[in-house]
This record gives structure tokens, sequence and C-alpha cells, in this order.
């Protein structure tokens, strides 16, 4: 059964980041400044990496049954981790609605991911599992930070712009 599982937990994360990938790679698609379509494009690339994780262990788990020891890269040098986003693209993202609704939008697919792979990490009791699986909460926490960073400041300008505020 604990084989099972584990390879259900796997289908479902590889699933979760090619459905991540399919979405950051139609938002790039469908806007048209070379800015915001990068963003979104290094999000699809992270996808992919997430994909080639997830994969490689599927493959060893179901010829081994066992999670494989891997060196996974230092979060540190995440490239969307990395991107400067200027004022300029924020004023450009807030005025596009489409790209404002995608952030929106990738913030509940972290946050799914954080809660899939941070669950997994605190029930297994294979190392290798839980290194991987603390590792892709570790790395979709930091996507998550940087959205909700965006999404924040997007929501206060709204809010100036717009004079919400209530006092």
């Amino acid at each position: 059964m604990e084989t099972k599982k584990a390879i259900d937990i796997l289908k479902i994360a590889i699933l979760m980041e090619k459905r991540g990938f399919a979405f950051y790679l139609k938002v790039a698609e469908n806007t048209t400044d070379p800015e915001i379509k990068h963003i979104f494009l290094v999000m699809a690339d992270e996808e992919t990496k997430h994909v080639k994780f997830l994969s490689d262990q599927f493959l060893h788990y179901e010829k081994e049954h066992k999670f494989a020891h891997v060196n996974l890269p230092d979060l540190a040098h995440e490239e969307f981790a990395n991107l400067i986003l200027s004022e300029e693209i924020k004023e450009k993202i807030s005025s596009a609605g489409f790209e404002a609704a995608a952030i929106s939008a990738a913030i509940d697919f972290e946050k799914r991911a954080i809660e899939v792979y941070s669950k997994q990490a605190e029930v297994t009791t294979d190392p290798n599992e839980k290194e991987l699986y603390q590792w892709l909460a570790d790395w979709e926490k930091g996507h998550l930070k940087v959205l909700n960073d965006i999404d924040n400041e997007l929501k206060e300008k709204i809010w100036n712009d717009n004079q919400f505020w209530p006092f």
C-alpha cells in the first residue's frame, strides 16, 4: 500500500506542475508586453524543472520502490526569486487585468502545491522523499512570496487610485 501511495502522490505532483506550466505558458502567450511575458515564461520554466525532478523520482521509485537521493539545487539561485519587478512592470501588470488575474490564479496554484508537498514531507518516513518534498515546498513558498508581494502592491495601488479607503 505504501508503494501505491508514493506513486499516487508523485502522479498528483507531476500533474500539478504540468498544469502550472500550461497555465503560465498560456499567460505568456496572451500578453503583449515583453517584460511581463518574460516573468510568466520564467514561471513556466520553473514548473518544467519541478516536473523533471518529480519524473526522475517517479521512474526510480517504480523500478526500486524507494526514493533516490538527488542533489537538489540551492534555492538561492532560483531565477524566479531573483526577478526584479520594477515599478514600470508593476504598473503594466496593474493596468492589465488579465495579468493581474493570472497572478491571483498563480497564488492559488502555489498554495495548493505547498499544501501537497508540505503534507507529504511531514508524513513520510523515507528521508529522500522527505527531502524532495520539503525542498519543493520551500521552492513553491518562494514563488508564493513573490506573487503575494506583487498582488499586495497591486491591491494597494488599486485602492489608492480608486480612493477605496474608508477613512
